[in-house]
């Protein structure tokens, strides 16, 4: 295509998101029942126990503790998992931002940006009530992501589409989580359903612009700008992946997880590392369009240890991407 109707066709998938986040949207405290008794944060509600298909859930560690227990380390967990996706939000509403302010006038990615902070403002305000419902003071993500949350945003206006693989690294592993647990039909805490529901399915927007965003973007970068960006990309995934589904260190604390049970969940394990590398099936398929796959890149991939097949399209199930 030429660069013209490259642009038109870009603009158009742009103006799609942003009518669809006109027509369908949920706000935090209309589309949540949250006076409902049946939604009620009961401390003895064996919904909270995590599932067998739950990485913790799943260990010998876990199963073999009282069952008062388990739903104490289920709400802890859930809580714990609301509130770093919380700041994650925060960071992405802050970059967006950022990035809004140096968009000129009529620009298409200025609607759809301010749409999709208004949508994370939602997710956000949901994610802190039921931390707040669950009564667990809770941290959130490790130190470092916490000290330097107010900084990463800044890097939206200058480098743009770095700032945007790493929306994708923060939003990928919590979307493929997501999207996992409500497709194994387990009987939860109905507030951590819908406000799965909600989320992923705004997400999907979220996900998808980001996509178009650097495809759109990665035919202008430079030889050098690319040879970066390769390298750069898998470490990001990595490292935002581990910040955001990996326990801190105070949260191992807290629950008095064993070390070798962290390092059998948090990836040593067979089945743990391949559930990594799944997480990343859209992003290689996605890094392999942009033409950020190569020799070198590649190693770096393998060297995260999140490599493998690219997904064949977006979504792809991971019983088949992996």
């Amino acid at each position: 295509m030429t660069t013209s109707t490259t642009r038109i066709a870009y603009e158009q998938t742009l103006q799609t998101l942003s009518t669809a986040s006109v027509h369908k949207h949920f706000d935090a405290f209309v589309d949540i029942p949250w006076d409902d008794p049946d939604y009620a944060v009961i401390a003895d509600d064996p919904r909270w126990v995590l599932p067998i298909f739950d990485p913790l859930g799943s260990t010998t560690w876990y199963r073999s503790l009282p069952l008062q227990r388990q739903i104490e380390i289920g709400m802890y967990t859930q809580a714990n998992t609301m509130k770093v996706g919380l700041q994650f939000e925060q960071i992405l509403i802050s970059g967006l931002m950022h990035y809004a302010l140096s968009l000129p006038n009529n620009s298409p990615e200025f609607r759809y940006s301010t749409h999709e902070a208004t949508e994370e403002c939602h997710h956000t305000q949901m994610f802190q009530e039921l931390v707040n419902r669950i009564g667990i003071d809770v941290a959130g993500g490790p130190r470092w992501f916490r000290k330097l949350a107010p900084i990463m945003p800044l890097a939206a206006s200058p480098l743009p589409f770095g700032f945007f693989v790493g929306v994708l690294a923060g939003e990928e592993p919590i979307d493929h989580v997501q999207k996992t647990m409500l497709r194994s039909g387990h009987e939860r805490h109905p507030l951590v359903t819908r406000i799965m529901q909600i989320h992923v399915a705004e997400e999907a927007r979220h996900i998808g612009f980001a996509h178009q965003y650097l495809q759109y973007k990665a035919p202008k970068l430079s030889a050098r700008q690319r040879a970066i960006m390769g390298v750069a990309t898998p470490i990001v995934m990595r490292v935002l992946c581990d910040a955001i589904l990996k326990p801190s260190r105070k949260m191992q604390r807290d629950l008095d997880i064993p070390k070798e049970v962290v390092d059998e969940v948090w990836w040593d394990g067979e089945h743990s590392s391949k559930v990594l590398r799944d997480m990343f099936g859209d992003v290689r398929m996605l890094c392999t369009d942009l033409g950020l796959m190569n020799r070198f890149s590649r190693r770096v991939w393998k060297a995260m240890r999140i490599d493998g097949r690219p997904s064949r399209y977006r979504s792809e199930p991971a019983t088949r991407a992996s």
